[in-house]
């Protein structure tokens, strides 16, 4: 296969799985809906996220009776408790028989069946049994806790027809738009993070969309995900889908003064009581209030004798003080018989009682509460968005023809929370329009999104040089093709790491590829032709790193290790690369913990086997074969003086194994009494200079922790060693991403340090010699190199980077060639 059709084939396709029902779509259903549901079952895995009242029930009653027709076997519908009389009724209307059950044992013959969340959840009902599975209000499964909510997604990937039905897919949880997409089977959950998202070195799990990729994102979304606002969307009339004027009223309940003063972990009074912003502060906050927040519920409530009211609440100590000042309220709760909650739910929806007092989430999706209610208080506020908005539209839904009013009650020192509250509801707006605006433009077209979805391929050439350097702004494949044969004395180069980043918004990316097979195939037409411009005997020393894979993702349970490194390894070998060692350069574990979570102390508490061990990074030595394979040396060797290169160097290099010098060393006291700054510093000297004490080591870092300045967010006192292949004092910080950063310009998202450039431009290179990096980044190689007395060339093919890069490589050579004071002597003489 020729380069240009491997790159033809990266390109986006929006994926198909099912057949076209044509004019079998029941004639019951909008027109609006026959379109829905003829595209959902065409793609045969695809997701719904229609606003609130445009019978998402009906659509999915729909998709499960053509899909059970079409293929045979069962069908099932799961949807939230309270929920299931709604699709009975729709399923009346449609003609469709459904049967609700709840366990596998209930199961009869082919046929569309009904089920809760909790049945599949506790394993009562096997999803195996089924051929098509649609999930109703999918995000309800938020409220089981994490862990729950990405292995129910994983239980169905057996089910060869799978749906996705909301109202309400939140725009500040990517994640969870990511598993749809991974439980549809569109993309990998892995794949999809670090294709369309940034990550946060600092803190786990905190996205942000690259900004060349956020148009992508959400035409890739729109690609499975139907983002519904009104039937005009499609090109229908908007009759009988108008919603009523909503009236949202805010109100504040003062703090009563006699409340306790709030107090910081260091033990620091609060001037105010406005940082309610933690779950611990806001339980608080919700209890000083309480009774006041309460009372004003029923202040409202008592307004408006002839409206009925859903009173939200979150503690169950508000449960219990809504029933105590307004007795005829039915409660929903927890810990109630599921048939009892069930039917106290269906209850208040058919009208049989005034005031119904529940969480939202319990009560909050799926409930369809408009035919007898408008009128909903908040009792209190908290952090969760969709409960919020979920809750608010069981009234505010199409089909409703009253005035909506919404009554929102919080204490003086939640307000922090209502302010986070409000700015997520500016941004689920925002996503409303977004995605509106697509719709709009490319209706259920696949086409049409596949066609904005395409991305550039290739890259115009640009080329910048100077005295002692070279940097192309290129494809790294076609910039290889360029450079003659054996022209090259060394190549230093931190290749991507498979799938885990991508740096532009080009298929000529080695990160945009599906997982590591694709990525090694198109490295395929790349180190060939690093072997061939390479010297004989000469060195290609590649940086790379082992990847973290989540248990949640690979269904192993726990983080596992995929040895990415000695893949590398094999691949090089395979194309006539000798492997000759291996650098290791160690990185800082309790950084890395905050990257990935992975080897928390808390956890490591519970149960050690869990705890792997911190990823460090690793220079792969690569020998491209000597001409003369009879001799072990270089056609150019790489000479050293035995003046500056010692025995005594020599030996170090080696293998180095340093005794105690006799000094006494520093008790753990001791070193724990220097400042924080300095302590690494002394630890590691100590290190060096004295046989290693496990003990001793944990018992400093203990007494660190016991005066209060063990660090948490980088390790202070990491052991260092004595082998030379193994680099313990690598500079984390010295990149070119500090200049960016100070210059607030784009920073790399893998920067290679400067210590090892340097170490390895020093080892295996002679001065005046080339040095090459086929993924040159923001210079960093050929700029060391030029430092080094060597020359440099490299090839980005972010033009950002190359930029960058430019103006780096350009200052260094300004600087060498600026005369000095001894330049000047003899001038004018």
């Amino acid at each position: 296969m020729e380069y240009m059709e491997f790159l033809e084939r990266k390109r986006t396709h929006v994926p198909h799985s099912g057949f076209d029902p044509g004019d079998d779509v029941s004639d019951a259903l909008f027109p609006f809906q026959r379109d829905i549901v003829r595209w959902a079952v065409m793609g045969g895995r695809r997701a719904i996220f229609a606003a609130f009242g445009l019978g998402k029930s009906v659509m999915q009653l729909e998709i499960m009776r053509l899909v059970q027709a079409h293929e045979g076997g069962r069908a099932l519908i799961v949807c939230p408790l309270g929920v299931r009389q709604e699709f009975k009724r729709d399923a009346g209307l449609l003609g469709t028989e459904v049967e609700f059950v709840r366990r596998t044992e209930e199961l009869g013959g082919d046929g569309v069946y009904l089920t809760n969340y909790e049945s599949v959840r506790d394993g009562r009902l096997d999803p195996n049994e089924f051929k098509a599975v649609t999930l109703d209000e999918a995000s309800v499964l938020r409220s089981f806790g994490s862990k729950t909510y990405q292995t129910f997604l994983e239980l169905f990937d057996q089910v060869p027809y799978r749906f996705v039905a909301t109202a309400t897919p939140s725009p500040n949880r990517y994640k969870e738009l990511i598993h749809y997409a991974g439980f549809l089977g569109i993309m990998d959950t892995g794949q999809a993070l670090t294709r369309f998202f940034q990550r946060d070195s600092t803190k786990a799990n905190n996205l942000t969309l690259y900004p060349h990729k956020e148009q992508e994102f959400w035409l890739w979304l729109s690609s499975w995900a139907l983002f519904l606002q009104k039937p005009s969307d499609l090109g229908y009339s908007d009759e009988g889908y108008a919603l009523p004027p909503l009236d949202v009223r805010w109100h504040e309940i003062p703090d009563d003064g006699d409340s306790e003063v709030p107090v910081d972990r260091d033990g620091q009074e609060r001037m105010f009581r406005d940082s309610a912003v933690s779950l611990s502060d806001a339980a608080k906050e919700k209890r000083a209030t309480m009774a006041a927040r309460i009372a004003k519920a029923k202040e409202i409530v008592d307004e408006s004798p002839g409206d009925s009211f859903i009173l939200w609440h979150d503690l169950e100590d508000e449960r219990r003080e809504i029933k105590r000042q307004m007795p005829d309220a039915v409660e929903v709760y927890g810990s109630q018989d599921l048939d009892e909650r069930e039917r106290r739910i269906v209850g208040f929806s058919d009208g049989e009682f005034r005031l119904l007092a529940t969480k939202p989430v319990l009560s909050g999706s799926g409930c369809n509460f408009q035919r007898h209610c408008h009128r909903e208080i908040f009792t209190g506020v908290g952090f969760k968005f969709n409960d919020f908005i979920q809750s608010i539209h069981r009234v505010y839904r199409f089909l409703q023809t009253e005035h909506v009013r919404i009554d929102i009650v919080y204490g003086e020192g939640e307000r922090e929370v209502v302010k986070q509250l409000r700015e997520k509801w500016a941004r689920y707006d925002e996503l409303t329009r977004k995605m509106e605006g697509i719709i709009k433009e490319h209706g259920l077209s696949d086409a049409s999104i596949a066609d904005a979805m395409k991305r550039s391929i290739g890259c115009e050439r640009i080329e910048a040089s100077g005295d002692g350097w070279l940097f192309a702004n290129n494809d790294t494949v076609a910039e290889a093709k360029l450079i003659p044969d054996d022209s090259v004395d060394l190549i230093v180069t931190s290749i991507p790491f498979s799938n885990h980043y991508e740096y532009t918004p080009s298929y000529n990316d080695f990160g945009h590829t599906e997982d590591d097979a694709h990525f090694f195939g198109q490295m395929d037409y790349l180190t060939p032709d690093l072997l061939r411009i390479l010297k004989p005997g000469r060195i290609y020393a590649c940086h790379t790193k082992d990847r973290v894979r989540f248990g949640n993702v690979t269904g192993a349970g726990i983080p596992t290790i995929e040895p990415f490194h000695a893949e590398v390894i094999e691949h090089g070998i395979k194309h006539g690369f000798d492997y000759i060692g291996m650098i290791t350069v160690v990185t800082d574990v309790v950084r890395e913990n905050n990257q990935t979570y992975r080897l928390g102390w808390t956890e490591m508490c519970k149960d050690g086997t869990k705890m792997g061990v911190g990823c460090p990074e690793y220079i792969l030595l690569f020998h491209k074969p000597q001409t003369d394979r009879t001799k072990g040396y270089a056609d150019v060797p790489v000479a050293h003086s035995k003046d500056g290169y010692t025995r005594a160097r020599w030996q170090v290099d080696a293998h180095a194994f340093w005794r105690s010098s006799g000094d006494r060393p520093l008790t753990p006291e001791e070193i724990a009494g220097y400042p924080v700054g300095e302590i690494g510093k002394v630890f590691k000297e100590e290190t060096l200079r004295r046989i290693y004490d496990y003990e001793s080591h944990v018992k400093i870092g203990e007494s660190l922790e016991g005066m209060g300045t063990l660090p948490a967010t980088f390790m202070a006192i990491a052991p260092a060693s004595w082998q030379p292949d193994v680099w313990t004092d690598v500079n984390r910080m010295l990149t070119l991403n500090t200049e960016q950063s100070r210059k607030r310009q784009q920073m790399h998202l893998c920067p290679l340090q400067f210590d090892i450039v340097d170490r390895l431009i020093e080892r295996y290179s002679n001065p005046g010699e080339l040095v090459y990096d086929p993924f040159g980044g923001l210079g960093t190689v050929p700029l060391r190199a030029m430092k080094m007395g060597r020359r440099g060339r490299g090839v980005e093919l972010n033009t950002g980077y190359f930029l960058d890069a430019v103006k780096y490589l350009e200052a260094e050579e300004r600087r060498q060639s600026m005369p000095t004071l001894f330049d000047m002597e003899g001038i004018g003489e």
